[in-house]
């Protein structure tokens, strides 16, 4: 349940990036940039881009220096998306922050170094591209870390120390990323080039990305803008790294603020109806990366997710503590001050016969049972891509068939047929790459056959996972990446949740009867081999989507998405490892019903939750618990159906006002915590206020602020790790001044 955060636009439906054009709206409107002249007007977001004017031809815009700064720029957002993905399960891209970043430091290179070869020679919007698509190669594979791994070891199926795993995660995570990146290279014709205006497919992140490079290398104003971006970026991404580094030192001053504590406080610690807020998780928190999502997400998903934390811990929470269907525990000692502080989250004991369950537990149910339900009836009403996308492969097959055949003067009538319409298909889009710029078929063929063999090999000697079931998971990764990629291009939102618990439900089937450990070992692992797969073909043609609208060679890009990726299998585990070593309560959770830790985890104990209900012959569910998850998914699937069937043509500018159900499963799954809602609500509403009132300064500014927050927190959560392994960090040696029970 690992889930890249959505972006509002105007462009999509359904809580996708807020951009510069609607996907819904003719296409032949005038985007040119202010500096643009005639022939650089925009009119048609289904061609490439026409040249800019004053920019001149890139002859080979794959550099050394443009692949280095976008691993290192794709580096810092892989290692911040590991922070942030255990802090809630949400991750970031890490296309918008790579093209204006690297952009800036390429320039500095240019002043600085002027006419060195290789070095200080002169930039332009390909080469920006190139340092995008590597930036997104390195900055992959984070979902894996948050998610199917850490369920992994809650259910005990490796070692007792991620150290000594290591090897295995490094060989499951090459699985997962080349695969991947071999596999998706054929779908950059179909989604891009075949059906991409027939479906209206118009990537709004990866658009977005590609004109807001292009305005940066615009003769006249584009420097200068850019340079405002650059700046804005930095001073963003300055101040978060610096407030959550510093912040952990004074946590209940700079950090959290606990402002019905601190009422309890100044009362002289006489009302202890003050605690009850705190108690239900109901607190400011201080963080950037949230803040900076809710500037994206836009008011839908952030009101969903808020609205969703009220509801859970705000109203029907306390009522069935207040019935006796759940209970809390009290973390105050009785007879001190501090006696009305409770924890409603624990998750400890709940294998005791006579558990009685905490808020958090009863509602991880319907949270998990939402995320599924909901992604994966989308999912299904979206699948007939699967069926182009397989007629799509037999006639290019067949066309390469018939084009042997036909040189040895020979023919066969179904294929030659097959061929005929395949030709008749690519003039829908027109591609300006040549066949020499293309990826070449062996390369893309032979990795993705040599990968499949590896995922064999490492499942079967490492997880003891028949090679069969190896294979099966990597198709199903293929099938779950057309949906995904259809996901993105439309809304801007990745089905990944719906890939990773459609996998664990098949794989559940498969292994049914089968010894409980080893049925769950396969469910997770396949699990991260389908939804890892996906991950990594979606960002791939993302990339190409850029590369498209700006005319660099595909082929160009995906040798430096390739090198990123190389990268990413490498620092992704040990950032992995670095975290697990930091913070134990992560893998290993505490069977202390008051131990609190620092990251929520939601994605883990999702995974967790779908593997036990799969393997398990009874779970824990508390039956009303049940009962609610069921009415909450028949409600999904209702929403659902009436979304995509009746809210259509011009009735479909009403779907903004329907929930997002994938913001409010994860505000059930995330735990009792007011925290991130606020934060994204607060961010959401500001975005709201910014675009109204200084429209101009929104469109230069948002992008580049929020990128800089969310980048910014991340690395700061990694400085945080380290710190906490060298028993230096705010736990060892800050202040309680403000906290509950200071």
């Amino acid at each position: 349940m690992s889930h890249p955060v959505q972006v509002d636009p105007q462009i999509a439906r359904d809580g996708a990036p807020q951009q510069v054009f609607d996907e819904k709206d003719p296409h032949d409107v005038d985007l040119k940039d202010e500096s643009d002249e005639e022939d650089d007007t925009i009119t048609d977001l289904f061609v490439s881009f026409p040249p800019t004017k004053g920019i001149e031809h890139e002859p080979n815009p794959l550099t050394a220096r443009a692949v280095i700064v976008g691993i290192v720029l794709g580096s810092l957002v892989n290692a911040s998306n590991v922070y942030l993905g255990l802090k809630t399960g949400f991750t970031f891209p890490a296309t918008m922050f790579g093209a204006i970043f690297g952009y800036g430091f390429i320039l500095m290179l240019t002043k600085i170094m002027p006419g060195i070869p290789y070095i200080g020679q002169k930039f332009g919007p390909q080469e920006n591209s190139i340092i995008q698509a590597s930036a997104t190669g390195a900055g992959g594979m984070a979902g894996v870390f948050v998610a199917g791994l850490p369920a992994m070891y809650r259910l005990e199926l490796l070692s007792d120390d991620p150290k000594s795993d290591f090897g295995r995660i490094l060989t499951i995570t090459f699985v997962c990323a080349f695969f991947g990146l071999f596999a998706a290279v054929p779908l950059r014709k179909f989604f891009i080039i075949n059906v991409a205006r027939e479906l209206n497919l118009v990537f709004p992140t990866p658009t977005a990305t590609a004109m807001t490079i292009r305005s940066m290398h615009a003769v006249g104003s584009g420097a200068a803008d850019a340079m405002r971006k650059i700046k804005a970026l930095g001073y963003a991404f300055l101040g978060a790294f610096l407030l959550i580094v510093v912040g952990q030192y004074a946590d209940g001053i700079l950090h959290n603020w606990y402002i019905f504590v601190w009422f309890f406080i100044w009362s002289g610690y006489s009302n202890n109806a003050l605690l009850e807020p705190q108690n239900w998780g109901w607190y400011i928190q201080l963080t950037p990366a949230f803040f900076g999502s809710g500037i994206l997400v836009g008011l839908n998903a952030a009101i969903s997710w808020w609205g969703g934390t009220v509801f859970a811990w705000g109203i029907l929470g306390p009522i069935l503590v207040h019935k006796g269907v759940c209970i809390g525990i009290q973390r105050g000692e009785p007879g001190t001050r501090w006696e009305g502080l409770m924890t409603f989250n624990s998750l400890a004991g709940t294998t005791d016969p006579d558990y009685v369950p905490s808020p958090r537990f009863w509602f991880l149910w319907p949270g998990v049972m939402v995320l599924i339900v909901y992604s994966l009836v989308e999912f299904f009403i979206h699948f007939r891509v699967i069926y182009d996308g397989t007629k799509f492969a037999i006639r290019t097959t067949c066309r390469s068939i018939n084009n042997a055949l036909q040189a040895r003067g020979k023919s066969v009538s179904f294929i030659e047929k097959q061929a005929a319409k395949a030709d008749n298909d690519d003039g829908l889009v027109e591609d300006f790459a040549p066949p020499e710029n293309q990826v070449p078929m062996w390369v893309w063929s032979t990795g993705a056959l040599v990968f499949l063999v590896v995922a064999c090999l490492v499942a079967e000697l490492q997880f003891h996972m028949n090679a069969g079931l190896a294979v099966l998971a990597c198709l199903l990764g293929l099938v779950f990446a057309f949906l995904s990629i259809y996901g993105g291009a439309v809304t801007d939102c990745t089905p990944l949740t719906a890939s990773a618990k459609a996998s664990q439900l098949v794989f559940g089937g498969i292994t049914r009867g089968q010894e409980v450990k080893h049925a769950q070992r396969i469910n997770l692992i396949a699990g991260n081999i389908a939804s890892g797969t996906a991950d990594v073909a979606t960002n791939l043609v993302s990339d190409f989507r850029v590369g498209f609208l700006l005319k660099t060679p595909p082929h160009l890009q995906f040798y430096a998405q390739a090198m990123g990726t190389l990268v990413s299998v490498f620092l992704a585990p040990g950032v992995f490892v670095l975290f697990m070593a930091a913070y134990p309560c992560v893998w290993k959770p505490s069977d202390d019903p008051l131990a609190v830790c620092q990251f929520s985890a939601p994605s883990v104990a999702a995974w967790k939750a779908v593997a036990e209900a799969v393997t398990l012959d009874k779970i824990p569910i508390p039956p009303s618990s049940g009962y609610f998850a069921i009415a909450m998914g028949i409600v999904c699937v209702i929403q659902a159906l009436f979304k995509n069937f009746y809210l259509v043509g011009p009735r479909e500018k009403y779907r903004d006002w329907l929930p997002n159900w994938m913001s409010i499963g994860v505000a059930w799954v995330i735990g009792v915590d007011s925290g991130y809602a606020n934060a994204i609500l607060f961010g959401s509403i500001t975005a709201w206020w910014w675009r109204k009132w200084f429209h101009n300064s929104f469109e230069m500014y948002a992008f580049a602020v929020a990128a800089g927050l969310i980048a910014g927190e991340g690395l700061a959560g990694v400085v945080n790790a380290a710190l906490e392994l060298g028993k230096v960090s705010g736990s060892a040696v800050g202040t309680l001044v403000g906290q509950p029970g200071a």
